[in-house]
């Protein structure tokens, strides 16, 4: 865990043995489950702690974050970026959504045994679920590991976040291009893309990039389009 607590430090986020605590048994727990069930193609710890805590933790350090209470991640598979997120900073709020209902239950099993209580996952497809009245442009921050192309990512999240929030998408370095082709299809949801991080922590280099995009609209009431439509025909 030295390797967590360092990435705190440079993060400037307070380190305690509670977390501690949380992060070892979180990362014990889906490598065991993951024989019965397909939540992570990494088991080595080393990797897991580099690629799925340490990956989750670098928006950690923005403003936007910081300012965020209320925080989805769409299509979180496993639990990343939300669960490493959740157990950092117990005073923020995250709902985790994915398709898959076994992910969720054994997210929701995980959280309670560990006493992570700040995280609600729940099933659900993005297109139905950014339509429901209680979740639509009801969050500061939209963050997403989701295997997507920019343009069909941006119509899955960008519903859930209020004018005024925003957007972290976790992509691929070399996602300069993607970027561009989903130009449109962002200003169409009521975003806007104004940033690209790329990590600095020491002696580390991660999978991720973070691409920021401002919502600055609100989302027109056509989108998301209805489910399999923004993979199969992206904007």
């Amino acid at each position: 865990m030295n390797r967590i607590k360092n990435c705190f430090e440079e993060l400037n986020i307070k380190w305690t043995d509670d977390k501690a605590v949380k992060f070892e048994g979180y990362m014990d727990e889906i490598v065991r489950l993951n024989e019965s069930i397909n939540l992570t193609s990494i088991t080595d710890r080393d990797e897991f702690i580099t690629k799925h805590f340490i990956d989750s933790l670098t928006c950690a350090d923005c403003e936007e974050f910081d300012e965020a209470d209320d925080i989805i991640d769409v299509g979180t598979g496993g639990g990343f970026p939300g669960v490493p997120l959740a157990i950092a900073f117990p005073n923020k709020r995250f709902v985790l959504m994915d398709s898959l209902n076994k992910r969720i239950n054994i997210i929701n099993e995980i959280c309670s045994k560990l006493g992570i209580n700040n995280v609600k996952a729940v099933h659900g497809r993005a297109e139905e679920m950014a339509r429901r009245g209680d979740m639509r442009e009801k969050f500061d921050l939209c963050v997403s590991r989701a295997v997507a192309g920019m343009s069909t990512l941006s119509e899955y999240c960008l519903p859930f976040v209020k004018v005024g929030g925003t957007f972290i998408a976790y992509k691929g370095p070399n996602c300069r291009d993607e970027i561009e082709a989903a130009e449109y299809a962002i200003e169409q949801l009521g975003g806007e893309v104004y940033g690209v991080f790329y990590n600095e922590l020491k002696d580390l280099e991660l999978d991720h990039v973070l691409v920021y995009v401002a919502k600055i609209n609100p989302t027109p009431k056509k989108y998301p389009r209805k489910p399999g439509t923004p993979a199969k025909q992206p904007l």
